[in-house]
């Protein structure tokens, strides 16, 4: 049987699950202006499962009863053949996260948070997003009967906007940038109540996201051996290595897969503190939306991971992002949103130095038609229209 509890990702110090304990006491006094959180907690699992990987519920905190009537998770592993046989990688494979109810990977943390504050009797959730977080939640909350309050950039894409106001959501639209958004949530919950859903804040957020990695395990049967990530905030890298690090300690697997962390040129963060070794806050921008950040949230946190398991982050170009949407749209047929062609785009870049039978997974986080305005910058949209087949040159 499995036993949860937090543990802080930088002292180790460890906690009663808690809804109202969102970040450690100790670490995140230290916590610093425009700089990431300091004292993200994981959840950590002690024991052993009574029935095996495939039964992914068993390995999560929430019992469950608890999860609303929306099925998240669970999403396509495609295999390929053109890209394949065109890049030379037999074992090339995209995890499709575009598939999940909401279009958007942010479902498997926001299914968690939905089940975590079911369980300890909270019916409203508070988030800050770019986009996809909040029309998640949004959606996954809707399911639950669950009030939702978000708060979204000026700058969000008209569709997600869209989407979660379909969904009932509350919608607070900030003359500002997603990291104000950020701290203008954490201001509302905490004068008003309810379970903030922020990424990283929320311990929960990363460990839902682990869910893809035990995904991955029972389709492939065994761990990539690559995985490229589209990177923001730096939480679903976190969570993917959550993910194999619960697996190898339960003896499934026995090696944690090199992940490639790509970033936009314009916003990289992380990438210059990768290389750095400090935060500096600098205004980005990038065609990108879901990864466009000033302070990954969960920076320090995943450059801790990205260091200790061999990982590397990488930028690429918007340019780049632009064309590799295309190409992916027009090799495999699966239209996927900006981030999860940077994601592409990295591999594209890194390929020549991968071994040609690599397990390679492209994480594709969001459906294309979260953002069909970027998306429109990589195609010709025929001008002139026709009345016959005569008018056709």
């Amino acid at each position: 049987m499995l036993v949860f509890n937090f543990i802080c990702s930088e002292c180790g110090l460890r906690f009663d699950i808690d809804p109202q304990r969102y970040v450690c006491p100790l670490c995140s006094v230290k916590q610093a202006n425009d700089q990431p959180l300091s004292g993200v907690l994981e959840v950590e699992l002690q024991g052993a499962p009574e029935g095996n990987a495939a039964d992914l519920a068993e390995l999560l905190p929430v019992a469950a009863r608890y999860f609303p009537p929306i099925p998240v998770g669970n999403t396509p592993l495609w295999e390929p053949a053109a890209l394949r046989a065109e890049l030379g990688f037999d074992a090339l494979y995209i995890k499709d996260d575009g598939a999940n109810p909401t279009s958007s990977f942010k479902d498997r943390a926001s299914f968690l948070v939905s089940a975590y504050a079911k369980q300890n009797g909270i019916d409203t959730i508070v988030v800050a997003s770019t986009g996809n977080a909040g029309s998640s939640m949004a959606g996954i909350g809707a399911a639950a009967g669950q009030k939702v309050i978000l708060f979204l950039p000026k700058t969000a894409p008209p569709a997600k906007l869209i989407q979660a106001l379909q969904y009932g959501a509350t919608v607070h639209r900030v003359d500002g940038n997603y990291d104000r958004a950020y701290e203008l949530s954490l201001a509302y919950s905490q004068a008003a109540g309810g379970m903030n859903r922020n990424t990283a804040y929320n311990p929960m957020t990363i460990e839902g996201k682990k869910t893809v990695s035990l995904e991955l395990f029972r389709q492939l049967e065994k761990a990539p051996d690559v995985m490229f990530v589209g990177t923001g905030d730096g939480c679903i890298v976190a969570g993917v290595y959550k993910g194999f690090r619960d697996l190898r300690q339960l003896g499934f697997i026995d090696k944690i897969p090199q992940i490639f962390s790509v970033q936009s040129e314009t916003s990289d963060a992380l990438y210059r503190a990768f290389n750095s070794g400090s935060f500096e806050n600098l205004p980005t921008r990038t065609v990108a939306d879901s990864i466009c950040v000033d302070v990954p949230r969960n920076g320090i946190h995943a450059l801790i991971q990205l260091r200790e398991y061999g990982g590397k982050v990488i930028t690429v170009s918007d340019e780049m992002i632009i064309a590799s949407q295309a190409r992916l749209s027009r090799s495999t047929g699966l239209f996927t949103e900006p981030a999860s062609a940077a994601a592409f785009a990295g591999f594209l870049t890194v390929r020549t130095t991968l071994p040609r039978d690599a397990a390679v997974v492209i994480l594709a986080t969001g459906n294309g038609l979260k953002d069909s305005a970027t998306a429109a910058r990589g195609i010709t949209v025929p001008e002139r229209l026709i009345r016959s087949l005569d008018d056709i040159v």
